[in-house]
């Protein structure tokens, strides 16, 4: 049996939204050296709030992370990490917002779960831990498999592909039968391209191009994170200077790529700037209803 056919839910990541359009997952940085925010919401409490506003802005899943993966970024200790995560993640959770963990480690995903968490979204898809994969099947959580091929300090050496659409299919697919295999429930997985992560700005430009492959090519939903990547900042460079445009001025891009992505099926998008994209989705959802072939009248 084809890993689509295995892997396909009927409805989607069991206990998430489902509102009928491209979900929005706002992004908590719990870090002092990311490359989007600087470590603003560093400090647990200011995360919470910053949660709590992006709750307010109509974010369907909160994504809270306190492991920098900028390329070249070095591992905190999993002490640390736990110590930035933890006091957010239960905040929100008790808040009642939706709250997804973002770590590659297997303790973190269990004590964050613990705290409440409803969504562990690995950037390693289970490479980096061996102990998550297990782990996942037990907690009978959605879980977040992205396309990887190494750590920050050194995956940018690793971006060589004959052709990165296929090549990402097949090693997501890869990672996708591990996961069933471990005894993961089909309802629970998501995929992840992996966009900025040991890819260069034409490759992912190619992999958004073709995101309708992905999706229909691997079976489980599709969450889609580009927000105010360094391939924006590539292509929005100043034309005097050649300085890509920064981080924090590429939101207006990052929307115009979740509009396109939840064109091609994109089940969420994570993105820093919240309102915004909520907009964008829901106008996008809108438009592709003017395509659907009209429902049948009803009968009295």
């Amino acid at each position: 049996m084809s890993t689509a056919a295995r892997a396909a839910p009927a409805l989607g990541p069991r206990g998430l939204p489902r509102p009928g359009r491209t979900l929005v997952m706002g992004i908590v940085n719990v870090t002092p050296d990311s490359f989007s925010d600087g470590g603003r919401w560093f400090d647990p409490e200011r995360a919470v709030a910053h949660g709590l506003a992006l709750l307010e802005e109509g974010a369907d899943i909160l994504d809270v992370g306190g492991e920098s993966t900028r390329p070249g970024a070095t591992r905190p200790p999993v002490e640390e990490e736990l110590r930035r995560v933890l006091p957010v993640v239960r905040a929100l959770a008790a808040a009642g917002a939706k709250v997804s963990v973002d770590t590659m480690r297997a303790e973190v995903a269990a004590r964050a779960v613990e705290a409440g968490a409803a969504l562990v979204n690995d950037v390693s898809g289970g490479l980096a831990d061996p102990a998550m994969l297990p782990l996942m099947a037990r907690a009978g959580r959605p879980y977040v498999v992205m396309h990887w091929r190494g750590h920050s300090a050194g995956m940018q050496a690793h971006a060589v592909y004959d052709d990165v659409v296929t090549d990402v299919i097949d090693e997501l697919r890869v990672r996708v039968e591990a996961a069933l295999d471990a005894g993961i429930p089909p309802d629970c997985l998501v995929v992840d391209p992996g966009l900025g992560f040991a890819k260069h700005p034409e490759h992912n430009w190619r992999l958004l191009g073709r995101l309708r492959e992905v999706t229909a090519a691997l079976g489980p939903p599709v969450l889609v994170g580009a927000a105010r990547k360094a391939f924006l900042g590539h292509l929005l460079r100043d034309p005097e200077t050649g300085r890509p445009r920064p981080a924090h001025l590429r939101d207006a891009a990052t929307s115009a790529v979740s509009v396109l992505a939840a064109a091609q099926g994109a089940w969420c998008v994570r993105v820093h700037d919240v309102a915004s994209t909520v907009d964008a989705v829901r106008v996008t959802a809108r438009w592709g209803l003017e395509g659907a072939p009209a429902p049948p009248a009803p009968r009295f």
